[in-house]
This record gives C-alpha cells, structure tokens and sequence, in this order.
C-alpha cells in the first residue's frame, strides 16, 4: 500500500509540475514594450523597413555603379568619358554592363597610347601645367610632361589648349636656370672628398 500512494504522491507530482510549465509561458513577455507604445514601435520600424531601406539600397546601387567612373578619374584614363557612358547605361541595364565598366577602367589603355601616344587623358595634361605654371614641379618632370606633349603633337593629337601649355612649357623651361643631375654632383662630391680637398 505504501507503494502505491508513493506512486500516486509523484504520479501528483509530475502532474503539478506540468501544469506549473504549462503555465509558465503565459508569464512571458515577448517585448518590453506593450499596448500603445509596441504599437508605435511597430510603426517606426515599418516606416524604417519601406522608406529608409529601399533608399539606402539605392543609394549604395547608384555608389557602385559609379565606382568604374571615379576609378578613371583618379587614374586619369583617356577614355572616361566613355567609361562614365557605360556606367549610365549600366544603370538602365540592371548592373549587366558594369563588370565591363569596371575592368575598363583598370586597363592600361595600349591601343590609345598607339593611336595618340599617350595613355591619359587630357586633364592631367592640364592639372600638370598648372602646377608646371604655379611653379610646383620640379624640372625633371615638366620635362617629362613636355616629352608627351611633343610624342602627342607627333601624332596630331595636340587640341589648341595643349598646344598653349606646350609653348608654356618650353618658357618655362627656357628660363629657369639648368641644374646639374643629383646622381653628377653626388659622384662629383664623392670624388673632391676622395681627393681630400676642401673648397
């Protein structure tokens, strides 16, 4: 007899456990927030999820999709305008033609050095001049600057304003003083102090 009210005390048991479990989850709180602040809640977020997230797609869609066009500008590709065409299109093509954006702003442009002989564009002809005008660069480069220049005048590429910044060059060139190379006066201090000699 002991036996079976022991099995009957926990058979009460488990059934009273159960049902404190069963229970237990009408006790819960799926949010700290309730009635009419849940509500407004919901609506904030529902305004976020339709206005604020279809405009940050868009607007980093509209980012990537004009990456190919910086990435010529700041290389200074002599085919942007180009490059910043097929961005455009690519928009209205659903992003299908900017791969090709992308890797033709990266290309080295080999067949317009032929044709022109250059590979940049005309704007940094004319960001370099300026600086070449201003004084800034050193004359090792606006010599360089006017190699190019004379290598697209030997194939016709020259427009009037490059032409103008080629004859500034050459001023520019033909007053400022000639200075010896760094690699001649460092050979030559290194042989007067070889000598032992001091001036």
């Amino acid at each position: 007899m002991r036996q079976e009210i022991r099995e009957v005390r926990a058979l009460a048991a488990r059934g009273i456990a159960a049902a404190a479990l069963a229970a237990a989850p009408a006790l819960a709180h799926a949010s700290f927030l309730s009635g009419d602040a849940l509500d407004a809640m919901a609506n904030v977020l529902a305004w976020i999820v339709i206005v604020l997230v279809p405009l940050a797609g868009i607007a980093l869609f509209w980012y990537v999709h004009i990456l190919p066009e910086k990435i010529a500008e700041q290389r200074h590709h002599p085919q942007k305008d180009s490059i910043k065409v097929l961005c455009i299109l690519s928009l209205f093509f659903g992003g299908l033609l900017w791969p090709f954006a992308w890797l033709w702003a990266y290309t080295r442009p080999v067949a317009f050095r032929a044709a022109y002989g250059v590979e940049r564009h005309e704007d940094y002809y004319e960001e370099m001049g300026e600086k070449a005008r201003r004084g800034e660069l050193p004359a090792e480069e606006v010599a360089h600057l006017r190699t190019e220049l004379e290598a697209m005048a030997g194939k016709g590429a020259l427009t009037p304003e490059l032409r103008k910044l080629l004859e500034d060059i050459d001023a520019i060139l033909a007053a400022s003083p000639p200075r010896p190379a760094p690699a001649a006066t460092r050979t030559a201090r290194v042989a007067h102090a070889a000598k032992g000699g001091t001036d």
